[in-house]
């Protein structure tokens, strides 16, 4: 059974009050996996992901005692963290300026539980695969609003667009994904 999310807001006031290391732990825990994925699907490169995930959390250790100001900690850390990719992105092409539509998606879905991934395997793999063909901007939005349970609101604030933008590239997604689905299932 998958153990419970921490109280995020709890552990920020413990940060920012009482220089916790164990709340920031918790606080590590609780969101490095989503920025590294996150990370991942913008830079192709796990060392840079890591590299740039850590960026960001020591960013929040740094700046601990603001924290309690920060209305929303996750949407927080993904900006942070897009801003830091998109940078390092810029950066390394020097000539080539990278758009965050063309950037090339991978979805990686991943459960907790070891016996529903062996359930779900063959949709799984379906349901990458039809993912995969996805336009890339409805991949990330698919992705921060599926896998890392992100809310239109804050999915709009990490890519810096609407709300509205969201919702058509979500719906484009799940009506895709639902068509090959449906086919590859039978059913039709």
């Amino acid at each position: 059974m998958p153990k419970p999310a921490p109280d995020l807001s709890h552990l920020i006031c413990d940060i920012a009050l009482y220089d916790s290391e164990n709340a920031y732990e918790k606080l590590f825990k609780s969101l490095f996996p989503a920025l590294y994925r996150f990370c991942y699907y913008l830079l192709k490169s796990r060392e840079l992901a890591e590299e740039v995930a850590n960026d960001v959390m020591i960013t929040l250790w740094k700046n601990r005692k603001k924290l309690p100001e920060v209305q929303n900690i996750k949407v927080y850390t993904f900006v942070i963290a897009r801003n830091l990719c998109l940078n390092l992105l810029n950066k390394h092409s020097k000539r080539e300026l990278i758009f965050l539509e063309d950037i090339d998606v991978q979805i990686v879905l991943d459960s907790l539980n070891p016996e529903q991934i062996l359930i779900n395997d063959e949709l799984k793999r379906k349901l990458e695969q039809a993912t995969e063909a996805l336009p890339n901007k409805c991949k990330l939005v698919f992705k921060l609003i599926k896998e890392d349970g992100l809310s239109y609101k804050e999915t709009a604030a990490i890519l810096n667009i609407s709300t509205k933008t969201v919702d058509a590239h979500l719906v484009t997604a799940v009506k895709k994904l639902t068509t090959v689905l449906k086919a590859e299932f039978n059913l039709m």
